[in-house]
């Protein structure tokens, strides 16, 4: 049997989902693939961009690669809706490539836990805009995002 990741459904109100939200983006800022698919089912599936995935060998995988191509990536994740084990999310993250454009993607996540607060699904749409390196607006060092770096909400990007 897997491991509880709390926070555990059902999610009853907006601080339980937003709590599960923040744990996700500092996996994600990690950039550690092993540490961001101990997050989801052995079977979990995926849907990212065009990409289909089950389990988390391909998730490991699938995250090896683009940590790889998408260089120094940092992400800001934000609630949308919740319901009982369900999260929706809005997120962007910035990262440039080994040319040193810079990207900021910007996206949609669902989230489906199971019981042991393990997702088992995710669906990701994907947008990616070039921008200028000055239009940046995610700068802390590689890692967490701090606690008083702005969400989306207070940032307009």
């Amino acid at each position: 049997m897997e491991m509880p990741r709390p926070p555990l459904p059902p999610f009853t109100d907006a601080e339980h989902a937003a709590r599960k939200v923040r744990m996700a983006e500092d996996a994600w800022n990690s950039r550690d693939p092993e540490r961001v698919a101990l997050a989801y089912t052995s079977n979990s599936r995926w849907r990212n961009r065009s990409a289909f995935l089950q389990g988390r060998g391909q998730i490991v995988d699938f995250l090896t690669h683009k940590w790889a191509k998408e260089l120094d990536y940092r992400l800001v994740k934000e609630l949308w809706s919740y319901t009982d084990n369900r999260i929706a999310v809005r997120f962007a993250y910035e990262w440039h490539d080994e040319a040193g454009q810079w990207y900021r993607s910007y996206g949609n996540e669902l989230w489906e836990f199971d019981e042991q607060g393990l997702m088992r699904w995710r669906v990701a749409s994907i947008n990616d805009l070039a921008i200028p390196e000055h239009d940046r607006r995610f700068h802390w060092p590689l890692g967490s995002r701090p606690d008083d770096h702005p969400g989306l909400s207070e940032m307009s990007l």
